[in-house]
């Protein structure tokens, strides 16, 4: 139980010296620092007025009904349990004030705990987000520094080692290619044996080891490694002293697996979580990044001091050589002029022609040209070309000619005719232009990337190239290239200063007109979202307010009710009534019509302040403000009623509709807008329960039975994959000598908390939700399974089948199946119908119930006499058994005399008897019924007289007995 004082409690204590108790309990309560804690103060609180009384937490899930002498204090929003009374005292009704008082201080200091510890979550989160993004960082800087590898390794360690525990760590990579491991990093406290970080080895000389699982499949491994091992496919082979706890995780370029990041535990204490998993996880991809970046960084340094070396010997070279030193001071003074022109020639072309000139003076040069690629790196463009036979050189998309094959490769090209088609005939080259005798083409390089071509041709024999003409023009390409970016830059700066100024001329000159339709365009963007606005929240069909609009007044609402309890409101949930009909049978355009002049009219009914809104479909709602009591909302609802129950003029039809209308009305309770619109919804739906065309108000029925329904369907989906559902089954009897001749298979539920249910309590819920034909399979397959043990070959057993399952067309094959699956013969089997069944798809029902009939299996109409007994059924389907329903057999008189029931058993007999039908009455339960069947000439029968329902082990030791 529970108590909500209109009034806040005053301290009150029998005695001098009570008091001070209770107010340092309130002041410990407030400064409780757990929920343990607070149980601890109230239960001081408590027992201050209640000697006897405790109190303890009770889970919010508990289905227990609060016995007497338990009061509910708090709920804590945190464990989701709630904190209760348990006294021994006989009234409580004097403390229920202060007792309701401190309840709320309870849940109070419950709601700021819970809200505390989020608070705390939420920072833990943000600080290790923080940790994990200042590691990769450090990771990331660590790829640029100038120290070692060693020293980056041992800083990766210490990167590791922040974000987890990592006192035992190494780094193996991989070689997928050659098939050998490197252990690069290797820190170790158990392990003595420690791996050269420098060595290579075979992936087979760790085979079937936990790191080498990490390494072929992939994935990362985590655990005590004595368990893990024993998941590896070969024997254990022991590396390394066994660990507590061993994390393992890839690292891959791509899809490949290039290494790994191990971290070992060998305290019992430190274990490593799925966190730590995930965060390796991450941490090792940029590792991977880092130790590329690292690898290709130290692979430039070798490679530009390789080439200086190689720069440095041919200087030595040209030293020695004395008949080079002519040569080499031409190149000097080359290489001079060529970075004088970069920063004295007036225009780009002019620069062109004099670079041309200087290299004329180092080798033969009348053919040449410079390539260069466009901005957008697909083209090739060619700024500066002289040549005999090639006047212009047009731009052109990037393709396989000789000035491509360099621009690809970033190397020097010297090839004669016959190297050129060579390369023609291996398709490397495609012709193009002039063919040339000899041909030497340097690439220019910037950036570290080709960005064009420096070429010269002959076309005669007498002017060839050599290699050191190569070697001259690439070392010459080099200053040219420097010279061209310099060149380029300067041209892009001056070109980007005039076009500052070009557009801060035209900027300032659009400004006064950017102002104006800038302005013209606020006025305009306003006007839009106005509309916007008022589109997003009203029904584009009837120009009502949508169900956005709707909430949002209904919350202020409620905000207001939470002020003033007093002023109330009302919510009305409307749906009109047989509108689909409407709509399929006149057209859609005529129901939008239909659903705009109902809007109108549920509009003329209300007050202005009032809103009405479309939710979709033909569903209205209403909120009514400033209402007295709940009888007004229930006039307006009739009022609203009346006024759609006038028929509506569209075009030139006449159409008649009518509505059902929900009440919800706010309590304490609510607290969001859409619980009180589905609350709403559900008077509805008992309002169209109750016959359509009426007003319904919620209440706490409705909301008990919508609780219970909600439970009842999670509880049969569950029911469905736990097997609860069993056949019980009930004995039919010969009359004459009370021999059993078979059973009848009765649906139970064995509901772990509510115990045995018969379909009645639960069936209707079942078929609502689509769960009743998997609950009927499950009992056919344990009919199957126990058939034999029943009856044997000489009885039989009846399974009710519902009219859902014959519109599947496979049923009597699925039923066959199931019997020959578990060796049952089909004439131990009836299958018992209804005329419900029969009238759903006649032709259908008649092919699946003929063809069972001719395997075997008996066909029982159940309660016949209480539907449409048509005579129809009896001649047209195979039906050979009828079964009296018991509302018959209930009426049969005690003694011989004539009654109507008589007289409709005693007609039912005679037509089976004419038809050639067995006859079952059901219901049985007193020896004058079973007498009175008799004399009419009823042979079998089943009811209580005789037995129960009862479970298959119930008849399992004597079957088709009534001993069992």
């Amino acid at each position: 139980m529970t108590f909500a004082p209109s009034h806040s409690p005053t301290l009150q204590a029998p005695g001098h010296g009570e008091v001070e108790p209770l107010q340092d309990a309130v002041e410990r309560l407030l400064r409780a620092a757990d929920s343990e804690a607070v149980r601890a103060e109230c239960e001081a609180f408590v027992q201050c007025m209640l000697p006897e009384a405790k109190v303890a937490w009770r889970p919010v899930a508990s289905s227990e009904v609060a016995a007497p002498g338990v009061l509910e204090l708090a709920i804590d929003p945190q464990s989701e349990r709630i904190l209760e009374i348990v006294t021994s005292d006989a009234d409580m009704s004097a403390g229920g004030d202060m007792l309701a008082w401190l309840g709320r201080l309870a849940s109070a200091r419950l709601r700021q705990l819970a809200e505390t510890a989020n608070l705390y979550e939420a920072i833990s989160r943000l600080a290790l987000a923080e940790r994990l993004q200042r590691a990769l960082y450090a990771i990331a800087e660590q790829a640029g520094a100038e120290h070692n590898m060693k020293d980056m390794m041992s800083a990766l360690h210490g990167i590791v080692g922040s974000l987890m525990y990592a006192e035992n760590f190494f780094i193996v990579l991989y070689d997928a290619q050659n098939r050998t491991v490197r252990f690069p990093y290797f820190v170790d406290t158990e392990d003595q044996d420690i791996p050269d970080p420098e060595g290579v080895r075979t992936i087979e000389a760790i085979e079937n080891t936990l790191t080498w699982n990490v390494l072929q499949t992939g994935r990362s491994m985590m655990g005590a490694s004595s368990e893990l091992e024993k998941n590896l496919p070969g024997p254990r082979v022991p590396i390394g002293p066994p660990s507590d706890d061993w994390l393992g995780v890839p690292m891959k370029r791509g899809e490949d697996v290039v290494g790994a990041l191990v971290v070992q535990s060998y305290r019992d204490d430190t274990h490593y979580t799925e966190n730590d998993r995930e965060l390796l996880t991450y941490v090792a991809q940029h590792v991977q990044t880092a130790l590329e970046r690292r690898q290709a960084h130290e692979e430039l340094e070798r490679r530009v001091t390789t080439r200086t070396a190689a720069l440095r010997e041919a200087n030595r070279v040209l030293r020695q050589q004395v008949l080079q030193r002519q040569r080499g001071e031409r190149l000097q003074a080359a290489l001079f002029r060529i970075a004088e022109l970069a920063n004295t020639s007036d225009s780009i072309e002019n620069f062109y022609a004099a670079v041309h000139r200087v290299i004329g003076g180092l080798l033969y040069a009348r053919n040449f040209y410079i390539a260069l690629l466009s901005e957008d790196q697909n083209k090739l463009t060619f700024p500066y070309s002289v040549d005999e036979l090639d006047g212009v050189r047009e731009p052109r998309e990037l393709g396989r000619g000789l000035t491509e094959f360099v621009l690809r490769n970033g190397k020097a090209l010297l090839a004669d005719r016959e190297e050129i088609d060579r390369l023609n005939r291996d398709h490397v080259l495609s012709p193009s232009g002039a063919r040339s005798l000899h041909w030497l083409g340097v690439p220019l390089i910037w950036n570290e990337k080709s960005m064009g071509v420096l070429a010269v041709q002959s076309y005669t024999p007498e002017h060839t190239y050599s290699a050191r003409d190569q070697e001259l023009l690439t070392f010459v390409s080099y200053h040219i290239a420097n010279a061209l970016q310099r060149k380029y830059t300067t041209e892009s700066l001056k070109q980007a200063y005039a076009s500052l100024e070009r557009r801060v001329t035209e900027r300032t000159r659009a400004l006064a007109l950017a102002n104006r339709d800038l302005r013209e365009q606020i006025a305009e963007r306003e006007r839009v979202e106005r509309r916007l606005k008022y589109e997003t929240l009203h029904d584009s069909l009837t120009g009502l307010p949508n169900r956005t609009l709707l909430l949002q007044r209904l919350e202020q609402a409620l905000n207001h009710y939470r002020e003033n309890p007093a002023d109330l409101f009302a919510v009305l949930f409307i749906d009109l009534d047989r509108f689909k009909v409407i709509n399929d049978s006149v057209g859609h355009l005529v129901g939008d019509d239909l659903l705009f002049q109902v809007g109108g009219r549920i509009r003329a009914c209300l007050k202005t302040r009032d809103v009405v809104a479309r939710l979709g479909g033909d569903e209205f709602a209403v909120l009514v403000e400033g209402i007295v009591d709940p009888q007004s909302a229930t006039h307006i609802a009739e009022r609203i009623i009346a006024q759609l129950q006038t028929p509506f003029r569209l075009g030139a039809k006449e159409i008649f509709t009518s509505a059902s209308i929900g009440i919800a009305l706010p309590t304490p309770e609510y607290t969001r807008p859409e619980e009180l619109l589905r609350d709403a919804d559900s008077a509805m739906y008992r309002a169209k329960d109750e016959g359509r065309h009426r007003a319904a108000v919620f209440d706490d029925r409705l909301r008990r039975e919508a609780l219970s329904l909600l439970e009842l369907e999670g509880d049969l989906r569950r029911a469905l994959t736990r097997n609860e559902f069993v056949p019980f089954y009930q004995p039919i009897v010969d009359l004459e000598d009370h021999r059993v001749v078979g059973y009848e298979a009765l649906l139970r539920w064995r509901h772990p908390e509510r115990g045995l249910l018969s379909p009645g309590e639960f069936l209707s819920v079942a078929e609502d939700t689509g769960c009743s034909e998997a609950i009927d399979w499950q009992i056919f397959e344990q009919v199957a399974r126990q058939a034999r043990a029943l009856v044997g070959d000489e009885g039989f057993i009846s399974i009710n089948v519902s009219g859902s399952h014959f519109r599947s067309p496979d049923l009597d094959q699925r039923l066959l199946d199931l019997l020959i699956e578990h060796k049952v013969p089909a004439r131990s089997i009836r299958v018992e119908v209804t005329e419900r069944a029969l009238l759903e798809n006649p032709a259908q029902v008649k092919r699946i119930l003929e063809n069972l009939r001719d395997h075997g299996v008996g066909i029982a109409l159940d309660d016949f006499g209480t539907g449409y007994s048509s005579l129809s059924y009896l001649h047209q389907y195979p039906i050979e058994t009828l079964k009296i329903d018991r509302s018959f057999v209930i009426e049969l008189p005690a003694e011989d005399s004539e009654a109507h029931s008589t007289a409709v058993v005693r007609a039912i007999q005679a037509l089976a008897d004419s038809l050639r039908m067995q006859v079952i009455a059901e219901g049985i339960e007193t020896e004058s019924q079973m007498r009175a069947l008799r004399r009419i000439g009823c042979r079998f029968g089943q009811g209580f007289l005789f037995a129960q329902p009862a479970p298959a082990s119930k008849w399992l030791g004597s079957p088709l007995s009534l001993d069992a």
